[in-house]
């Protein structure tokens, strides 16, 4: 492990009686990652983090945050910040004591109500916590994981019961801290923040990584397409095609760019007209669905 680790896992088991939920799983993050953890229901994402952070003890493995064991909550909370599907906030609190409230007991220093403005909870800061709108319960959430600016920060769900703008402002938030390098770890459900976000992804199924890697890498283990339809009357192409239901002409291709060259160009010399003509490669979702099928 060297010195631009963050997150280390080595061999990482976590049994319930006789249900191995996490099987001998081994990854790193590396400072000022946006790594995103992916899995299919039950595949053992929430284990791993818990474990991660420090809530819950491994069956057996290693693992290290920070340099240090999770557990010990002395030497990591003030250097980490989590932000949870729901974090169980006091309800008879205001958002400005929930953000104290939190810097206290993780030890981070920062001004609750600077917080509240990254946030856009400026004009919430002594409404009660009952009161807030999910979405502004979101956003208290996020609030409690950046205060502080920790080095590392764990985003569960981030964007669940938020606005498009809200999104936006959130992701906004994320990529600052990012440039004053901090370390993200991600789950979502929503793939096409994670294709759009992540350096790189674990793909979890059945509690252990079906595939690791960058987006790139990921979905180039698939084809990418061409699908388009043609005259009744046109001539034979250039490049093996499947028909599909609707009788789109389907083109799978490990070579996106070469083959698309070759089909336009057979196109223009044969006058023949590709007809809502769509092209790229395979998407992460794509990847995704696929894993639970190998």
């Amino acid at each position: 492990m060297n010195s631009d680790t963050v997150i280390n896992v080595e061999r990482l088991n976590v049994n319930y009686d006789d249900f191995h939920a996490v099987k001998d799983l081994t990854f790193d993050v590396q400072r000022g990652e946006l790594y995103a953890l992916l899995g299919t229901n039950g595949a053992g994402k929430t284990s791993t983090l818990e474990v991660i952070e420090g809530h819950r003890a491994s069956t057996s493995g290693k693992v290290t945050i920070l340099g240090e064991d999770p557990r010990d909550r002395k030497a990591v909370r003030p250097r980490m910040g989590i932000m949870l599907q729901d974090s169980g906030f006091s309800a008879d609190l205001s958002a400005m004591e929930t953000l104290t409230l939190i810097g206290g007991l993780t030890g981070r220093k920062d001004h609750p109500d600077r917080v509240l403005d990254v946030v856009g909870l400026t004009n919430k800061a002594e409404t009660r916590v009952s009161a807030l709108s999910g979405g502004e319960k979101r956003r208290l959430d996020f609030a409690t994981a950046i205060y502080g600016s920790p080095e590392l920060i764990f985003l569960d769900e981030p964007t669940t019961g938020l606005d498009v703008a809200s999104r936006d402002d959130l992701w906004d938030v994320v990529d600052r801290l990012r440039e004053d390098g901090a370390t993200i770890v991600l789950t979502t459900h929503y793939l096409e923040e994670a294709q759009q976000r992540a350096d790189r992804i674990g793909l979890m199924h059945e509690g252990a990584f079906r595939m690791q890697g960058t987006v790139t890498e990921l979905t180039q283990t698939l084809p990418g397409h061409i699908s388009f339809t043609l005259n009744d009357d046109a001539p034979a192409l250039p490049l093996e095609s499947a028909l599909s239901g609707s009788g789109r002409r389907l083109i799978e291709t490990h070579g996106l760019q070469e083959d698309l060259y070759t089909l336009l160009s057979w196109a223009e010399s044969t006058s023949t007209e590709l007809h809502d003509l769509d092209a790229g490669p395979t998407r992460l979702d794509d990847v995704f669905r696929s894993i639970t099928r190998n």
